[in-house]
C-alpha cells in the first residue's frame, strides 16, 4: 500500500502542533498547583485554630496532593508579618482593619476579600468562680482581677467596643467601662492567651469569642452570655495573598470555608455562620 507524501507531512505537522500545545500549557493555570511547592499555606486568626484544623483535615481529603500548613496568630501580627514579606497563599482575618492593614501592604487584593462568618463574645470564668460573678455588671466590681486581649488585637477591640456600648445603656453606670479596665491585670496578645490563663485561674473573668468557649480546649470553664443588644458582632473575613503559588487551590479553600458544608462546621465550632 502506498501512503501519499503529502499525507506524511500532514500527520507530522499535526502531532507537532499537539506536542507544541502540551508543552505551552503552564500546569499552575490547569491544576492550580505549583508542582515544586503543593503545600498550602494558611495565616489564620488563634480563635480560627480548631475549625480551621478540621477544614484541613476535609480539604487535604479531597485534595490528596497537597498539604495544608495553617499558621496562627493575632490577626494584628498576621498583618504585620505579611507587611514584612512573609510567603503564604491566603489570609483570615478576625476583622476587617487588619485585613485592610494586608491590603494596604500590598499582599492582599482589595476585590478578593471575602467575609466568611461572624462571632460574639463571652465572658468566662474559672470554674470554681472565685469572683462570685455572675453577669457582665459584675465585672464593675472592686479588687476582681480581669484579663483582656490587648486592644492591637481584633477581639480585644471588640472587647473594649462592648464594654463603652454597656456603659451607655440603661442598665449599666456610666462609669462602667472605666471601672471594668480599672480591673484589668493583663492584656494578651491573642485570645487564646486570655481562654488559658483563664482556665489556670490566673483571674477571676476574661472576655473571648464564643467560638473559644465551645471548643475542646475550652475545659470546664464557667460561660456566661452577653445581652445582645450590647454584645458586638465579629466578623471574619478571607483572601488570597496576593502572588500565591497555587492561587486556584486557595479559591478552592475559600469555597469550602464559604460553603454551606463549611458554614455548617464553622456553626458545629461555637461560629455564627452567614445566612444564606
Amino acid at each position: 500500500m502506498k501512503i501519499s507524501l503529502s499525507l506524511v507531512r500532514s500527520c507530522l505537522s499535526l502531532v507537532s502542533c499537539i506536542f507544541f500545545v502540551a508543552c505551552a500549557v503552564n500546569p499552575d493555570e490547569t491544576t492550580g498547583i505549583d508542582q515544586e511547592n503543593n503545600q498550602l499555606t494558611i495565616y489564620a486568626a488563634a480563635s480560627l485554630a480548631e475549625v480551621f484544623m478540621r477544614f484541613k483535615d476535609v480539604f487535604e481529603a479531597r485534595h490528596p496532593e497537597i498539604e495544608v500548613v495553617i499558621s496562627f496568630a493575632g490577626s494584628q501580627q498576621i498583618a504585620q508579618q505579611l507587611s514584612q514579606g512573609a510567603p503564604g497563599d491566603l489570609f483570615a482575618s478576625a476583622n476587617l482593619r487588619q485585613m485592610e492593614n494586608a491590603i494596604n501592604s500590598g499582599r492582599v487584593v482589595e476585590s478578593s476579600v471575602q467575609e466568611f462568618v461572624h462571632n460574639k463574645l463571652v465572658l468566662i470564668l474559672p470554674e470554681d468562680n472565685p469572683g462570685n460573678i455572675k453577669a457582665l455588671g459584675d465585672l464593675s466590681k472592686p479588687n476582681l482581677k480581669i484579663i483582656l486581649a490587648d486592644e492591637s488585637v481584633p477581639v480585644g477591640a471588640y472587647s473594649q467596643e462592648l464594654l463603652a456600648q454597656a456603659s451607655q445603656k440603661g442598665d449599666y453606670e456610666s462609669e462602667f467601662k472605666s471601672k471594668v479596665l480599672a480591673n484589668v491585670v493583663s492584656y494578651e496578645e491573642n485570645v487564646r492567651a486570655v481562654l488559658t490563663k483563664i482556665l489556670l485561674g490566673e483571674a477571676d473573668a476574661g472576655l473571648v469569642y464564643a467560638s473559644d468557649a465551645a471548643g475542646e480546649s475550652a475545659g470546664d470553664l464557667l460561660v456566661i452570655d452577653i445581652p445582645d443588644e450590647i454584645n458586638i458582632t465579629a466578623k471574619y473575613y478571607i483572601a488570597p495573598i496576593d502572588g500565591n503559588h497555587n492561587k486556584l487551590i486557595a479559591l478552592d479553600f475559600i469555597s469550602l470555608v464559604r460553603s454551606a458544608e463549611g458554614q455548617e462546621i464553622l456553626n458545629d465550632y461555637g461560629f455564627v455562620g452567614l445566612v444564606r
